[in-house]
């Protein structure tokens, strides 16, 4: 394992591998832990409650942007001074990212949502970010960049490679297939055959060509798209949901119980 992370025992190498790694472990550690931590207060375990300064209720995506900015810039200090610190500082902004990211959807909304049906916006947010830092972290690199020209074949086809691949991911994107696109900017098959396949029906793609209020309505394949979701699209999402409150409990719960929940 060592000897993985520190390939050819040089600088450059090992503050590549090591403090990536050590941020992806830092950011499921402490997503784990943020929310073992405000499951066990909306259970009202009395040892574990909410942090408040007067009658402000301090969130965690305060404590979140606090560790992210010392660990952001104790990394620009740290990376040319030993490899460890640096994998320290990446691990402190790893445990930063993850108190961000648990409160995503109430940066998104502008409001608080974590046990509400839009609070699981926080989860999906956690699970790309740590699904994208596990490509990186196995060595794939977005839209086939590899850092070097030559790689490629030279820069006039590297450039050319890079530009499809991003146009192919944003078409993907917008027909609404999110992991598609995520995951095919590091593995390209994917949003080629995203980008051609049907949109979903409620995704921009679809809006803009197949509704009613397109330039050029094509009913039949939004009734094909509809009928794709219904029969594959929910059975996937009712299993994503499963997962995700196993892992982060169960949201949609009743008003009066989602005023007693956590920091």
């Amino acid at each position: 394992m060592a000897d993985w992370y520190l390939a050819d025992a040089s600088l450059h190498e090992g503050a590549r591998r090591l403090p990536l790694f050590c941020f992806f472990v830092a950011l499921i550690v402490a997503f784990v832990g943020t929310r073992v931590n405000v499951r066990l207060i909306r259970s009202r375990v009395r040892w574990f409650g909410n942090v408040s300064v007067g009658e402000t209720h301090i969130h965690h995506v305060v404590f979140g942007v606090v560790l992210m900015l010392l660990g952001g810039v104790a990394g620009l200090i740290l990376s040319s001074v030993s490899i460890g610190w640096y994998a320290f500082s990446a691990a402190v902004f790893g445990v930063g990212a993850a108190l961000v990211l648990d409160e995503f959807a109430l940066l998104l909304h502008l409001r608080d949502v974590y046990w509400q049906e839009e609070g699981r916006t926080s989860v999906d947010a956690v699970f790309v970010a740590v699904a994208g830092t596990g490509l990186l972290l196995v060595g794939l690199r977005p839209l086939a960049w590899s850092g070097s020209d030559e790689a490629l074949g030279g820069r006039g086809t590297a450039m050319a490679i890079l530009v499809v691949n991003l146009v192919f991911a944003v078409v993907t994107l917008l027909k609404g297939k999110i992991w598609s696109g995520l995951i095919g900017l590091f593995v390209p098959p994917f949003v080629y055959i995203g980008a051609l396949r049907l949109a979903r029906p409620g995704s921009p793609w679809a809006r803009w060509y197949y509704s009613e209020v397109a330039r050029r309505p094509k009913p039949r394949r939004m009734a094909k798209a509809v009928h794709r979701e219904e029969r594959w699209r929910r059975p996937v999402i009712r299993v994503k949901i499963a997962i995700q409150e196993f892992v982060s409990g169960r949201h949609d719960v009743p008003s009066s119980q989602r005023r007693s929940r956590r920091s």
